[in-house]
């Protein structure tokens, strides 16, 4: 079992930043490949950036590349989404995201087909981003 909890979200103007932090708790080979989703209201739950534990491979949806980061603090067992130039189209509940997969090319193939094939999921953190 893998264990996610989300939190370091509010509110921001447009331009702003924000960091949102998820910590991870249980079997580390079950949650290899954690990610970021996030759903605004009357939209599909999409993929933001995913993070393969082994070689800290990343990737990241092009709406986001270059404003936002992810990474992780295996010392607190923590990936962290750096979100900068942050846009009113980036307001959304942001999810933390987690399974376990053998290579980093199945993580990256994982994240691409979306949220389905995650198997663990934190309870989210809202974003909202005014103009």
């Amino acid at each position: 079992q893998v264990q996610l909890v989300e939190s370091g979200g509010g509110s921001v103007q447009a331009g702003g930043t924000l960091r949102v932090s998820c910590v991870v708790s249980g079997s580390p080979s079950l949650g290899n490949c954690l990610s970021w989703f996030r759903q605004a209201p009357g939209k599909e739950r999409e993929g933001v950036a995913s993070i393969y534990h082994g070689l800290v491979t990343t990737w990241y949806a092009d709406s986001v590349k270059g404003r936002f980061t992810i990474s992780q603090d295996n010392g607190k067992n923590t990936v962290y989404l750096q979100m900068n130039s942050l846009k009113p189209e980036d307001t959304a509940m942001y999810y933390c995201a987690a399974v376990g997969v053998p290579f980093w090319v199945n993580c990256r193939d994982t994240f691409l087909r979306g949220a389905t094939g995650f198997r663990y999921w934190g309870q989210g953190t809202q974003v909202t981003v005014s103009s």
